[in-house]
C-alpha cells in the first residue's frame, strides 16, 4: 500500500501531538494497540486515526483501566482503516457498560469503607469485613467482600 504523506504522521509527530514518549507508542504497537506502515523511506509512519486510539489510551490510562481491556475492545474496530462513527459508537457502548460497572463497585467500597471506619464499632458485631473462623477462606485470597460477586455479607446479631 502506497503511504500518502498527508494522510500519515511521523513518530516525532505524534509524539509532539499525543504527548506519549516513543517508547511508549512502540510498547503500544508491540501490544497491537496502535499500527504503524513504512513509507518508501523506510521509516515508521502512522495513520492519522491512530491520534484517536492514542488518546483513548491516554485517557484508560488516567481511569487505571488496564490496557488489556484496552486491547480487547480495540481489537474489534478496525486496523487498516479509519473506524467510522458506528464504530466508535459500539466501542463507545461497551466503554460506557465497563464504567458503570466500576463506578458501582467504587461505590459500594466507599459505602462499605465509610460504614465501616464511621461507626466506630469497637466489638466487630456488625462489620462487613467480619471474617469470624475464617470462614471466607474458600472464596479466595485478599478482601473477598470488598470485589465484585463477593459473598454477601454476615451480620452478625447484637446478641452474638
Amino acid at each position: 500500500m502506497r503511504v500518502s504523506p498527508e494522510d500519515h504522521l511521523t513518530i516525532g509527530e505524534i509524539v509532539r501531538r499525543t504527548g506519549v514518549p516513543a517508547s511508549a507508542l512502540h510498547f503500544y504497537e508491540r501490544k497491537g494497540l496502535i499500527f504503524s506502515e513504512r513509507d518508501s523511506g523506510n521509516q515508521r509512519v502512522f495513520s492519522r486515526h491512530m491520534l484517536r486510539r492514542i488518546s483513548l489510551i491516554i485517557v484508560a490510562k488516567r481511569l487505571h483501566i488496564p490496557l488489556s481491556d484496552v486491547a480487547e475492545v480495540f481489537a474489534t474496530l478496525p486496523a487498516d482503516h479509519a473506524p467510522t462513527h458506528a464504530d466508535w459508537q459500539r466501542v463507545s457502548r461497551v466503554w460506557k457498560r465497563r464504567l458503570e460497572e466500576r463506578r458501582r463497585a467504587i461505590e459500594t467500597l466507599e459505602h462499605e469503607l465509610t460504614g465501616c471506619i464511621g461507626c466506630g464499632c469497637l466489638s466487630m458485631k456488625a462489620c462487613l469485613l467480619l471474617n469470624p473462623d475464617d470462614a471466607l477462606r474458600d472464596h479466595g485470597p485478599g478482601p473477598v467482600r470488598l470485589q465484585p460477586g463477593r459473598p454477601p455479607a454476615r451480620r452478625r446479631s447484637s446478641a452474638g
